[in-house]
């Protein structure tokens, strides 16, 4: 396997409350990884130490085999790693369009861009996540999408950066029934075109369809890992994450 993340012994500690204790992982380039856990697991605090929102107490992170610990935020993102947030945090005033035209004039962004021109390369990260068609989208506020497409705005930012990996924070999170299978299309041809994609979300049945591996936390810790089927007969991931008994995970 071509690890592209390891985290290694990674801890951190909120005023004696551990988040994350001794964690380790290794992901390979293209894989598609579910994390999942209870509320207050760790999960986000994951996430923001591995971009550089917060910094580990101990432990070591690496990207590529570069070690990334307490890099800043940027720093990280144009190494390759970018992100979205549970809550989503568009630039409410400005169109569409010129919310992923910042991202495209990022350092690694203009990078990446090859020559093209920044409205260009905008409109096919909307094209990838499906905000247009139609066209007259791009003009629009992003105070004026609803929250579904507010959720694929965020991605369209990420992908701007043209991330060798990509962590999705709950990007099910709030969706209905028709804004759902969009979310799931949009991930699963993300992935199919080789991006290595971390997601965390407590929508069991939409991650159990795309997750090759799920990772489980629970106080922090790492509990269990394996397929997607081995998770949902796990007798101890079922109890610490929905107090069921096996079979009922993905229910």
């Amino acid at each position: 396997m071509d690890t592209i993340l390891e985290v290694k012994d990674l801890n951190k500690r909120f005023d004696g409350i551990t988040a994350v204790d001794n964690f380790n992982l290794q992901i390979g380039r293209g894989e598609l990884i579910g994390l999942i856990g209870p509320n207050g697991a760790g999960k986000t605090t994951f996430f923001n130490l591995l971009t550089g929102f917060t910094k580990p107490d101990s432990g070591n992170v690496f990207l590529k085999g570069k070690k990334i610990t307490k890099l800043k935020p940027h720093k990280i993102a144009n190494l390759g790693m970018s992100r979205t947030f549970q809550i989503v945090k568009p630039f409410k005033r400005l169109l569409v369009v010129e919310n992923v035209a910042i991202a495209i004039l990022s350092e690694r962004g203009k990078k990446k861009r090859n020559g093209a021109s920044v409205l260009t390369k905008a409109l096919e990260y909307l094209r990838r996540v499906e905000i247009i068609p139609p066209a007259e989208n791009m003009f629009k506020l992003a105070s004026e999408l609803s929250h579904g497409y507010s959720k694929r705005l965020d991605i369209a930012r990420a992908l701007a950066l043209e991330p060798e990996v990509l962590l999705l924070d709950e990007p099910f999170g709030g969706l209905g029934l028709k804004e759902t299978p969009i979310m799931h299309s949009v991930i699963k041809k993300l992935h199919e075109e080789g991006l290595t994609i971390i997601i965390i979300e407590h929508k069991m049945r939409e991650l159990g369809k795309l997750a090759q591996r799920l990772v489980v936390m629970n106080f922090g810790e790492k509990i269990a890992e394996g397929t997607p089927k081995d998770i949902a007969m796990n007798q101890k991931v079922c109890e610490a994450y929905l107090g069921k008994e096996v079979g009922n995970l993905f229910a």
